[in-house]
């Protein structure tokens, strides 16, 4: 049974895009930063951080946390969002 979530802004959202856009707003230096993993520090690619992520819970909550943190800040410098 699926149900529409158009309030979610992660539904439909593949880790993939989420990992990609993170790395294309903040580059890996920054990521790394902002989340201490070492699939972003060290030797960093896209498809070594999908195979940690998917199989680590709480860091995967913490790579959509901050994708969150990244959408609410584009609203509020007035960037242009995805139309409705």
């Amino acid at each position: 049974m699926t149900t529409a979530q158009p309030r979610n802004p992660l539904h439909g959202l593949t880790l993939e895009a989420i990992v990609t856009a993170l790395v294309a707003h903040y580059g890996w230096q920054g990521l790394g930063e902002r989340i201490a993993l070492r699939c972003f520090t060290s030797d960093p690619s896209v498809a070594s951080s999908l195979k940690f992520l998917r199989k680590t819970p709480w860091a995967r909550e913490k790579v959509e946390s901050l994708y969150l943190f990244m959408l609410r800040e584009q609203r509020r410098q007035g960037s242009p969002g995805p139309s409705p």
